[in-house]
C-alpha cells in the first residue's frame, strides 16, 4: 500500500463557502500531506483558498457552478501539478461517478467509494434494488426514473397519495416536492426537475410513497477494501425544513436498542452486499410504529459527520484518507468492537436565511462576527467572519454548531447558550429559530418526526434582534457621507459642549411635590389644594413651549433626561407642574428627532416621580393638526395618562366648544387633570375692539366651568395679555369662580411677560407660566429667575431657591449653544411690541422669520407681519393658534408672495389657487370661528366645494384600531402596540417614516446631540450608552473614497474592535445607474423576496393576474422561489429579464 504522507491533496469544491474544505485541509495537515484547493473566478476572496497549501482557478469566465462542474479542467489541474488524491468534501460532485472514474482513469486516487458504487449507490433505483436484495425493507417506488408528467400520475394513481419526487443523482434536499393532490403534479415535476439540474446536473427523478410522520435516522458506515464494514451508531436527522436537515443528534434519543441494533446490521449488510468502501450514510425513515424502511445511501461523507466523530471519537476524514491509502479498518482503529457512544453531540446548521420570511435566503457582506464558544462547543465554518461576502450562488450554509455533552438535555443547555453568544450582523441568520427548537419541550425530550417544524408554528415566534451598535454606526456613516439626516436651519454648528449637569446626591426617596397630592386626593382634590395654596404655582415650560418657541421645538430627550434628576430632587420639586409634551413635540419628535414622542414621556417620568407633567391638547385634534374620529381622541388621552401625563390643558384653535368639550370628556375619562383654557386675542380694555370682550371671556368661562374643567386656563398665545387687561381678566373671573383654580399662559414678545403674570397673580392666578432664565424671553415665556424675585419675601413667595434656579439656568444655556442650527436669535435679537397689532404667536413668529430669512426674504418680513394682520381679518378676526394660526400665517404668505391687497383677494378669490389650509378652514375642517365664517368671501374660495356643518368629528365613523394594526405590521414586520397605532392614526406618513428609520438607523437617541445632528469628527471619540449597564466606546477613523458602485466605506473601532459600514453616497448615486427598488408599503410594487437569478417570468405587461399567481421564478442558494403576484390586478411594468441578478427588494414588475 502506498501512504499519502508528504503527497499534495488536491480538494475538489463546489460549494466554496462550505466548511468542509477547511475540515480536509486540517485533517490532511495534521497528517503531513500538502493541500491544493480550486476556486472560481468569484470565489478567490474565500478562506479555503488561503487556507490550503496551493490554490488554482477553476473555470475561468465561467459561471461559480460551471466552474466546479468543469471535470476536464479540474483532472488537467490535478495532473498539471502532481496531485495524487482528490477528496470531493460534499456538494456537487461528491457523487457523480463520473468525476470519480476521471479521477481514477487519469492515475489520482479518489477519496471515497469506488466509482462503481458511486454509480449504483447514487442511482437511487438501483441502490433500492439492492437494498431489496440484501434483505433491507424499502418504501415503495418507482423502479426507474419517472420519464414524464404522465407516468408520475400513474404512479399517483396506482400507489395512491401523498407521493414524494426525488433527485435520482443527489441529496441534500434538493430536487424534492412533496404531492398530496393530483393537480399539483405538474408544477411539482417540474420545478424538481429544474433544481436537480441546477444542483447535480442531472434532472433525473424518481417517485416514492411519502410516509406520513416518520423520523429520519441514519447510519454512519465505514468500508475497507478487504470487505470489512464497522458503523459508527445513528444520527437523527427528523429536524427538517424543505427536507433540508436543520438540526442533527447523536446518537438518535429515546431510540430502543433492538430497532438500534437491526437498522445498524442491516446498514452493514447492505454496504457488504454491495462491496462498499470508504465512509458512506444508510439512510431509514423510522414510522411510528417502530417500522423502519431503507430510503437511500450517500455515498460521500455528510454535512452531519461531526456527531458522530464526536461521540465515538473516530476522525472520519482522517479515516477516509486511511483507507484510501490501503489500511484496513482494523489497522486504523474502526473494528466494531472497538466503536462506542460517548454521551450525546447535536449539530446545528447556522445559515443565512431569515425565518421570520420563510427562511429567504439573504446575501451581503458580514459587518459583524463573533461567535459562540467554549467548553463542549466545536465550530467548523469558512466564510463566518467579519467581511466575508455571502453570495447567491451557493448553499446558505453559514457555521456548523456542535454541542457535545453528557446527554441530550445538558447538550441542548450548552448548544443555546453558544448560539446566544453569537454576534453576526449583515446578513439575517436562523440562529433564532434554531435557539426555539432547542429550548422547545419536545426537542428536549428527544423526540420528533419530521412535521415537528410545521406543526409547531411557535418555533417562529421571535424576539427581534437588535443590532444597536451597528445600526448607530450606520446612523453616523450616514450623516458623515450625506450630511445631516435632521434639516438645520442656520449655519451654525452645534457647540462642542458637554452640558454640565448640577450634581445631585444619591437619595432613595424624592421630595414630595404636587403630583404626590395629585396620587393622594385625585383631580377634584388636587385642584381644591391647588385652590387652597397660599403662595403663586409655577409652571416650568422649559421642557417644551420654551424650545417650540426659541428652537424649533428641536431639543432632543437625551438632554431632558440629563437635567430631569435635578428637577425631581432641588426645590424645582415645587414647581407646580412641568409642561414636556403635546403640541408640537409629538410630531417633531417622530419627524426631525427621529425619537418616540411616547419613550420620551415615560423616561422623564421615571425620572421625575414627583411634579405633575403638563401638555397641550388641541381638543377634537389632540395633538394633530385636524379632527380625528372621537374614539382616536379618548385613546389617546386614556395613553398619555397610562404613560406618565397628568394636567391636560385643553383648547381649540377657534375656541369652538364642540371640539374642546370632546377633549375635556377623553382626560376625564382617562382619570387626568382636566385644565380647559380659553385662547386670548385682542384687548379686552381697548374698547374699539368689540369682537373679544371681557364679556365674551366669561361666557366662555361658563361654559367650560359647566362642562366640568378641574382648573381654568387662559392661554394667551401672542402675548397680548397686558397688565391691566390682566388684572381685569383674571379678578373678574375669581369674583365669579372664587373655589376655581386659575392658570395663566403668556409668551413674552412684546418684553412685557413677567409684568403681566404679576398683575395676574396679583389679580388671584393660581399658577403662572415662566421658562428658566436661559430660555426665557423674547417668543418665549417669561423669566423664571426674575418672576421669582419679584415676589420673594411677599405672600405670593414660590418656594423656588433662587441658587437652584442659577444652576438650572446654567445648564440650558450650555445645552442650548448645542442647538445653534436652529437658533432663533440668529435672526431675532430682541422682542418686538408689534405683535399687539398682527397679534402672532410666539412660535410662529419664530418660524415666519426664519422662514423669511432662509427664502432670503428678510426685507419681506416686516410686510409678511403687517398682511398677517390684515389675513386675520379676511378670514374673520378669529382666535389664532396651531393649527388656525397656520391657516393666517399661510393666507399672509401667499398675499405677500402674490403682491395681494385685501381688495384684491375679495376681488378674485373666485379665481385664485389658495393654500389647501385656506380652503380647508373655509370648509369648517377646524371648526366654527366666533361669529361665523366671513361672507361672500367664504363662498367664492370655496367654488362649490363641500362643506362642514358642525363639530368635524361629529360624523366621522369609529377609527378601525384593528385595521390599522394587522396593515402595520404587515408592512413594517414588526408588532405594533397601542401607543404605535394612536401615532400612526394622528401622523400616519409621519410614523411609516420614523419606524423606517428606527428599522434601518436603530436608537438614535441614545447620541450626544451634536453627534446626532452633525456627525463625529475623525478621530474624535465618545461613549454611547445604550442601555443601563452597556455602554459602547466609538472612535471614527476614516471614510474611504467612492467605489465602483457609488458607495463609500466609513471605517469606526467599536469597543476596541475595527468595524466598517459602506455607506452610497447620494450625489454620485446621481450620475450611476442602478435597479429600481420595491415601494415599501405600495402591494402592487413587487420586489424581489431575495437575492438571486430571474429563471422566468411568467406574465407579460398588460396581462390580468390574480392573487397568489406566479409572475416570476428566481433561483439562489440553488433553492427556486415562486414570487406570487400579491394583489388582483393588470401588469403595469415588468423591469426584470430572465438572467437578470437581483439584490432583495429589486423591482421585478408593478400592478395595477
Amino acid at each position: 500500500m502506498t501512504s499519502l504522507n508528504s503527497a499534495n491533496f488536491l480538494l475538489n469544491l463546489v460549494h466554496f463557502n462550505r466548511e468542509i474544505a477547511i475540515r480536509v485541509f486540517r485533517a490532511a495537515t495534521e497528517m503531513g500531506i500538502r493541500t491544493v484547493a480550486i476556486y472560481s473566478e468569484q470565489d478567490k476572496q474565500q478562506m479555503h483558498r488561503l487556507k490550503s497549501d496551493e490554490s488554482y482557478m477553476v473555470g475561468k469566465g465561467l459561471p461559480p457552478v460551471a466552474a466546479y462542474l468543469n471535470i476536464p479542467e479540474i483532472i488537467h489541474i490535478a495532473q498539471e501539478n502532481n496531485v495524487d488524491a482528490v477528496h470531493p468534501g460534499y456538494g456537487f460532485l461528491s457523487e457523480r461517478s463520473d468525476f470519480a472514474q476521471s479521477c481514477v482513469d487519469a492515475g489520482i486516487r479518489f477519496i471515497g467509494p469506488s466509482p462503481e458504487a458511486i454509480r449504483r449507490m447514487g442511482d437511487k433505483v438501483e441502490a433500492r434494488q439492492a437494498a431489496i436484495d440484501a434483505g433491507v425493507q424499502v418504501v415503495p417506488g418507482s423502479p426507474g426514473p419517472v420519464k414524464d408528467v404522465q407516468e408520475a400520475l400513474e404512479f399517483c394513481e396506482t400507489y395512491g397519495l401523498p407521493v414524494i419526487f426525488k433527485a435520482a443523482y443527489g441529496g441534500g434536499g434538493r430536487g424534492m416536492r412533496k404531492v398530496t393532490t393530483i393537480e399539483e403534479v405538474p408544477e411539482a415535476f417540474e420545478r424538481a426537475t429544474s433544481e436537480s439540474e441546477a444542483a447535480f446536473g442531472n434532472g433525473a427523478l424518481f417517485l416514492e410513497k411519502f410516509i406520513e410522520r416518520p423520523r429520519h435516522i441514519e447510519v454512519q458506515i465505514l468500508g475497507d477494501k478487504y470487505g470489512n464494514v464497522s458503523h459508527l451508531y445513528e444520527r437523527d436527522c427528523s429536524v427538517q425544513r424543505r427536507h433540508q436537515k436543520v438540526i442533527e443528534v447523536a446518537p438518535a434519543p429515546m431510540l430502543p436498542t433492538e430497532i438500534r441494533d437491526q437498522m445498524t446490521r442491516d446498514a452493514v449488510r447492505l454496504a457488504k452486499h454491495v462491496g462498499y468502501e470508504n465512509a458512506g450514510t444508510v439512510e431509514f425513515l423510522l414510522s411510528e410504529s417502530g417500522k423502519y424502511y431503507f430510503i437511500e445511501v450517500n455515498a460521500r461523507l455528510q454535512v452531519e459527520h461531526t456527531v458522530t466523530e464526536e461521540i465515538t471519537g473516530v476522525d472520519l476524514v482522517t479515516s477516509q484518507i486511511r483507507i484510501c491509502e490501503g489500511h484496513s479498518l482494523p489497522e486504523i482503529g474502526a473494528s466494531q468492537h472497538l466503536i462506542y457512544p460517548n454521551g450525546c453531540a447535536i449539530q446545528c446548521r447556522m445559515t443565512t436565511e431569515d425565518p421570520a420570511k420563510n427562511f429567504q435566503p439573504d446575501t451581503g457582506r458580514i459587518e459583524v462576527f463573533r461567535s459562540g464558544e467554549g467548553m463542549g462547543i466545536r465550530l467548523d465554518s469558512a466564510s463566518a467572519y467579519a467581511g466575508a461576502i455571502i453570495s447567491p450562488y451557493y448553499d446558505s450554509l453559514l457555521v456548523k454548531i456542535i454541542a457535545h455533552a453528557r446527554n441530550h438535555e445538558r447538550a441542548c443547555f450548552k448548544m443555546n447558550r453558544a448560539l446566544k453568544e453569537f454576534r453576526i450582523r449583515g446578513v439575517k441568520t436562523n440562529a433564532p429559530f434554531l435557539m426555539n427548537v432547542l429550548k422547545h419541550p419536545k426537542f428536549m425530550s428527544g423526540v420528533v418526526d419530521t412535521y415537528f417544524i410545521d406543526e409547531n408554528p411557535g418555533l417562529f415566534n421571535f424576539e427581534a434582534s437588535q443590532n444597536r451598535a451597528q445600526k448607530l454606526l450606520y446612523y453616523l456613516g450616514e450623516v458623515m457621507v450625506n450630511g445631516p439626516q435632521t434639516p438645520l436651519a442656520t449655519d451654525i454648528r452645534p457647540a462642542d459642549i458637554v452640558p454640565t449637569v448640577p450634581n445631585v446626591p444619591y437619595s432613595p426617596t424624592y421630595p414630595k411635590g404636587w403630583r404626590d397630592v395629585l396620587k393622594e386626593k385625585g383631580p377634584e382634590g388636587f385642584a381644591k389644594a391647588v385652590r387652597e395654596h397660599e403662595g403663586l404655582l409655577l409652571m416650568d415650560t422649559s421642557f417644551r413651549d420654551a424650545h417650540q418657541s426659541l428652537l424649533a421645538t428641536r431639543v432632543r430627550t437625551h438632554d431632558l433626561l440629563k437635567i430631569s434628576p435635578f428637577v425631581a430632587n432641588s426645590s424645582m420639586s415645587n414647581l407646580f407642574s412641568l409642561e414636556n409634551w403635546g403640541g408640537a413635540t409629538f410630531d417633531v419628535a417622530m419627524r426631525f428627532l427621529h425619537e418616540c414622542p411616547w419613550e420620551r414621556l415615560e423616561e422623564m417620568r421615571k425620572l421625575i416621580p414627583n411634579v405633575p407633567f403638563q401638555m397641550l391638547l388641541r381638543g377634537a385634534n389632540a395633538v394633530g393638526y385636524t379632527s380625528y374620529p372621537d374614539n382616536v381622541v379618548y385613546k389617546f388621552c386614556d395613553l398619555a395618562v397610562q404613560s406618565g401625563m397628568d394636567v391636560f390643558r385643553v383648547f381649540d384653535s377657534l375656541n369652538y366648544l364642540p371640539n374642546m368639550m370632546v377633549g375635556m370628556e377623553a382626560v376625564g375619562k382617562a382619570g387626568g387633570v382636566i385644565e380647559a383654557a380659553m385662547s386670548y386675542s385682542g384687548d379686552i380694555t381697548n374698547p374699539e375692539k368689540t369682537k373679544y370682550t371681557l364679556d365674551y371671556y366669561m361666557k366662555l368661562a361658563d361654559e367650560l366651568v359647566k362642562g366640568g374643567t378641574h382648573i381654568l386656563g387662559v392661554k394667551d398665545m401672542a402675548g397680548l395679555l397686558k397688565p391691566q387687561a390682566a388684572k381685569l381678566l383674571i379678578s373678574s373671573l375669581r369674583d365669579k369662580y372664587p373655589e376655581m383654580p386659575i392658570h395663566v399662559h403668556t409668551h413674552d414678545t412684546a418684553g412685557a411677560g413677567v409684568a403681566s403674570m404679576l398683575a395676574c397673580a396679583q389679580a388671584g392666578a393660581d399658577v403662572v407660566d415662566v421658562a428658566v432664565d436661559s430660555m426665557s424671553g423674547m417668543t418665549s415665556q417669561p423669566s423664571m429667575g426674575a418672576l421669582v424675585g419679584s415676589v420673594e419675601r411677599t405672600p405670593l413667595e414660590t418656594g423656588l431657591n433662587p441658587q437652584d434656579i442659577y444652576q438650572y439656568s446654567a445648564y440650558w444655556e450650555q445645552c442650548r449653544q448645542l442647538y445653534g442650527p436652529f437658533e432663533c436669535t440668529v435672526t431675532m435679537k430682541s422682542g418686538n411690541s408689534d405683535i399687539y397689532e398682527n397679534e402672532i404667536p410666539g412660535g410662529q413668529y419664530t418660524n415666519l422669520q426664519f422662514q423669511a430669512f432662509s427664502l432670503g426674504l428678510a426685507d419681506q418680513f416686516e410686510e409678511v407681519k403687517k398682511m398677517y394682520k390684515e389675513a386675520n381679518l379676511l378670514l374673520g378676526d378669529i382666535i389664532k393658534v396651531t393649527p388656525s394660526s397656520k391657516v393666517v400665517g399661510d393666507l399672509a404668505q401667499f398675499m405677500v408672495q402674490n403682491k395681494l391687497t385685501p381688495q384684491m383677494v375679495h376681488d378674485r378669490a373666485e379665481d385664485l389657487s389658495f393654500p389647501q389650509s385656506i380652503i380647508e378652514y373655509f370648509q369648517g375642517y377646524l371648526g366654527v370661528p366666533p361669529g361665523g365664517f366671513p361672507e361672500p368671501l367664504r363662498t367664492k374660495i370655496l367654488k362649490g366645494a363641500p362643506i362642514v356643518e358642525g363639530r368635524p368629528g361629529e360624523t366621522m365613523e369609529d377609527f378601525n384600531f384593528s385595521e390599522l394594526k394587522t396593515d402595520l405590521e404587515e408592512k413594517h414586520g414588526e408588532s405594533m402596540n397601542d401607543k404605535d397605532l394612536v401615532s400612526a392614526a394622528l401622523y400616519p406618513k409621519v410614523f411609516d417614516d420614523f419606524c423606517d428609520f428606527k428599522r434601518k438607523y436603530g436608537p438614535v437617541t441614545h447620541l450626544d446631540t451634536k453627534t446626532f445632528l452633525v456627525g463625529p469628527d475623525i478621530a474624535h471619540e465618545h461613549n454611547v450608552e445604550i442601555e443601563r449597564g452597556k455602554t459602547l466606546h466609538l472612535k471614527t477613523l476614516a471614510k474611504g473614497d467612492l467605489d465602483a458602485m457609488g458607495r463609500r466605506e466609513v471605517f469606526f473601532e467599536l469597543n476596541g474592535q475595527l468595524r466598517s459600514v459602506f455607506v452610497k453616497d447620494n450625489e454620485a448615486m446621481k450620475e450611476i445607474h442602478i435597479h429600481p427598488k420595491a415601494l415599501k408599503g405600495v402591494k402592487g410594487s413587487v420586489g424581489a423576496p431575495m437575492p438571486g437569478e430571474v429563471l422566468s417570468i411568467k406574465v407579460q405587461p398588460g396581462e390580468d393576474v390574480e392573487k397568489g399567481q406566479p409572475l416570476a421564478i428566481l433561483s439562489a442558494m440553488k433553492m427556486e422561489m415562486v414570487v406570487q403576484a400579491p394583489i388582483d390586478g393588470v401588469v403595469k411594468s415588468i423591469s426584470i429579464e430572465r438572467g437578470m441578478k437581483l439584490e432583495g427588494d429589486d423591482l421585478i414588475m408593478e400592478i395595477e
